[in-house]
């Protein structure tokens, strides 16, 4: 009778001492007690969903709200807009211009004009023109980059969520983006970076995504987010060349995960070699071909839509600007004769071949001796220095038939009546290059006769082709020795006249070598050689162009290697030591100044070095006997949060070896990265972890099975624990974000261009001596 009175809700004390035998397939007192508990943990764990999709709509509102507000200020040209706004305005009128980056972010802003119906008119000559004088739609050009900078700001979010992180983690990675001035002002103007960055964001966050699948292997799901972070990885490369930082990030964890499949005592088991060959080759078509292909396509748009001859035809060969229709090049082209009278330009420095009567020194600085012969050098203007007389190798002065390629001829200079000549005597630069200058006609056609003759070799020119003025990009071969008269730009010492040198380059194959006649002055205007023939369009195999634009866009990125006023080097950038100006309106003491949040850089910067000291720390103890991490949270430290280190390392330190200008714009693929780690170490900080066994669903519990491995297990984007402690990382995450947010409202003007400062509100955001305009 006693059992009876107790109460029937309590089922695990009537089944206490026996068990009693199920009935009509009823689940035993534990097996519902264990559905109970699933289900509570089934409602805990949609409670916390809840709050992640809340935080995250809140976030992406707030980056909606920085990125666009005040965006139509200032109504001018600022900054680089002057590049990529002219680039757009060339899209839509089709005329072909060179730009050293590839095609895809510029691509993104013509599609925008087009959308909205403007014509290209406006070409963005000067910053400070005016936007409403000139009736152009900046703003829908300047949303764009705002719309994909304040996706950026959700896209960080998402990754650390994705990678199994707490929600003051998540919040506090993407509330530095968030509160970042320099991602601010970088976003919210005529410029590439927005594009950039959202591209190597969204590439993390898919390829984590891949990753978590990596226990169905070859699923739809799992080829979907493969080809995703194949394709975001492809946007990157196409919006800069610095994206390829992103392929490194990817490819090096791409490359860790296929070595440990290989190992024969992975938990999941060995892999045969066709089931490895299998995970190489998807791989290598969804990280490697497929971004490749996408790679071209968007040159293949590129070569479609500009299909006029434009400003960027100096940059390409004859041939490539016969595919350009109304091409001025082609149509000035004239045929060049013996004893024309012309002016010699080489075609990537447009310096004149030059020569006057000044001679080398005996001695250049070094101590080697010169010819002291009458010095040939490069010169930027239109001078009768320039000019040359092209002469027959036979001397015949009855011929005056067209020059061929192939022809040996010479080279007379008019100002002086030499002849040009080069010998076996080094340069003033290059001790490796002969040294060019000229001999008399006495000389020339005596015992120097044989230093005088060059050969004319057009580029892909074929045997018997006449040379032609413009058209004919050539290299002019010493014939004796074989060398290729060659320029560069570092100016000779004040005995040249701070000129170019010339000399012979023994490396005959490089496109630096080309020239090409740019005028026949003794030609008359009217002469019938002059007259214009109707020239019909050409057309290109595809991947000739495409090789073509890739040498020259190489070159030339290499070639940014001047000075600028505002550049800055790889060790200033996590330290904010300096930024851009942008913009000045003097009137109203107005300015942008590109900045990121000094407080939030320096905070993330310290917690890199942090997690630096934390793995050497723990290396130390374990060579010590001493293991303080268990396994799942060294797991995440090393493999999560050491994965975020990596994509911070491989955007920021191969800066270090480039030798072109960098700027402070070029750090902000490596700041997001550095926020990852700093939301990822103060969870494993101030976040104290319990991890509780997986929880079985209500269906495995009917079939009487055990729980799982969850699939969003992963070592790469780390595991969620249950039973966290987050009070102290909420804390954190708070003092932290109040401190950033006051930093950043503290520069807003300085990002967003108003309100005007006074002296004296100027000089306290002068923190480390910021070179601010109106500071006096």
């Amino acid at each position: 009778m006693a059992a009876s009175s107790t109460p029937q809700g309590t089922l695990r004390q009537r089944n206490v001492g026996g068990g009693s035998k199920k009935k009509d397939g009823a689940s035993s007192d534990s097996d519902l007690d264990t559905i109970l508990k699933a289900k509570a943990a089934s409602k805990k764990a949609a409670g916390s969903q809840r709050e992640y999709q809340i935080t995250a709509v809140l976030i992406t509102a707030l980056a909606f709200l920085t990125r666009f507000w005040g965006i139509s200020h200032p109504d001018e040209v600022v900054f680089d807009e002057v590049h990529f706004g002219k680039f757009a305005s060339y899209y839509i009128q089709r005329t072909y211009f060179f730009d050293v980056h590839p095609p895809f972010g510029k691509l993104l802003f013509a599609f925008v004009g087009w959308l909205v119906g403007y014509d290209g008119h406006f070409h963005f000559d000067n910053i400070g023109d005016s936007y409403i004088a000139n009736k152009v739609p900046y703003l829908a050009f300047r949303a764009l980059p705002a719309l994909l900078g304040s996706l950026t700001v959700t896209v960080t979010y998402l990754i650390m969520w994705e990678s199994g992180y707490s929600l003051p983690a998540c919040v506090l990675a993407a509330g530095l983006v968030l509160l970042d001035n320099a991602h601010i002002g970088q976003t919210r103007l005529i410029l590439l970076d927005a594009t950039l960055v959202f591209a190597m964001a969204c590439s993390i966050l898919c390829y984590i995504r891949f990753y978590k699948l990596r226990h169905e292997p070859f699923s739809r799901k799992w080829w979907k987010w493969l080809i995703f972070t194949g394709f975001a990885l492809s946007c990157d490369m196409s919006t800069k060349y610095i994206g390829l930082f992103a392929f490194v990030s990817i490819g090096s964890a791409v490359c860790i995960d296929l070595w440990d499949l290989l190992d024969i005592k992975r938990p999941g088991g060995a892999l045969s070699l066709p089931d490895f060959v299998r995970h190489f080759a998807a791989r290598a078509f969804g990280l490697i071909l497929m971004p490749f292909l996408f790679y071209l396509f968007w040159f293949q748009v590129h070569f479609a839509v500009l299909s006029r001859s434009g400003p960027g035809d100096d940059f390409m060969s004859p041939e490539f600007q016969e595919t350009l229709s109304d091409n001025v090049m082609l149509a000035n082209a004239v045929t060049i004769n013996y004893y024309d009278t012309l002016s010699i330009m080489h075609k990537e420095t447009k310096a004149y071949l030059h020569s006057h009567p000044d001679r080398y020194p005996l001695r250049y600085d070094d101590g080697r001796v010169s010819s002291q012969g009458q010095q040939v050098t490069g010169y930027p203007y239109n001078d009768t220095n320039n000019h040359w007389q092209i002469l027959p190798a036979d001397g015949d002065e009855n011929t005056r038939r067209s020059v061929k390629n192939h022809d040996l001829v010479r080279l007379r200079h008019l100002v002086t009546d030499t002849i040009l000549l080069s010998h076996d005597v080094a340069s003033p630069y290059y001790p490796t290059n002969q040294e060019f200058t000229t001999a008399s006609l006495e000389d020339a056609y005596g015992e120097r006769a044989a230093d005088t003759l060059f050969e004319v070799r057009i580029e892909n020119g074929k045997p018997g082709q006449e040379f032609k003025s413009v058209s004919s990009h050539f290299k002019f071969i010493h014939n004796p020795s074989k060398v290729a008269m060659w320029t560069h730009t570092t100016p000779l010492p004040d005995w040249g006249h701070k000129q170019q040198e010339i000399n012979g380059n023994k490396q005959i194959t490089p496109s630096s070598n080309i020239w090409l006649v740019e005028d026949i002055p003794s030609l008359p205007a009217d002469d019938v050689r002059r007259e214009k023939v109707e020239r019909s369009v050409k057309t290109l195999p595809f991947l000739q162009k495409w090789f073509e634009l890739q040498r020259s866009m190489f070159w030339h990125n290499n070639q940014l290697t001047s000075s600028h006023p505002y550049s800055s080097l790889p060790y200033q950038w996590p330290f904010l030591l300096r930024g851009v100006s942008f913009w000045t309106q003097n009137d109203t003491r107005q300015q942008i100044y590109f900045l990121g949040n000094p407080i939030g850089w320096w905070i993330a910067s310290s917690l890199l070095a942090v997690f630096a000291g934390i793995l050497a720390a723990d290396q130390f103890s374990l060579r010590r006997g001493m293991d303080a991490l268990d396994h799942r949270t060294r797991s995440r430290l090393y493999n999560s949060t050491g994965f975020f280190f990596l994509v911070w390392a491989t955007h920021y330190f191969p800066f270090y070896v480039m030798g072109r200008q960098l700027f402070l714009h070029h750090y902000l693929p490596a700041h997001l990265a550095s926020t990852l780690v700093a939301g990822a170490l103060i969870e494993f900080i101030f976040t104290t972890e319990a991890a509780e066994p997986e929880t079985p669903t209500y269906q495995q519990v009917k079939a009487g099975k055990k729980a799982a491995p969850s699939p969003k297990r992963h070592i790469l984007a780390g595991e969620r624990f249950a039973g966290q402690s987050l009070m102290g990382a909420w804390i954190a995450c708070f003092v932290i974000l109040a401190v950033v947010a006051a930093s950043w409202y503290f520069f807003l003007p300085l990002t967003y261009g108003y309100p005007g400062l006074t002296v004296d509100q100027v000089l306290k955001r002068k923190w480390l001596g910021y070179d601010l305009h109106f500071a006096k």
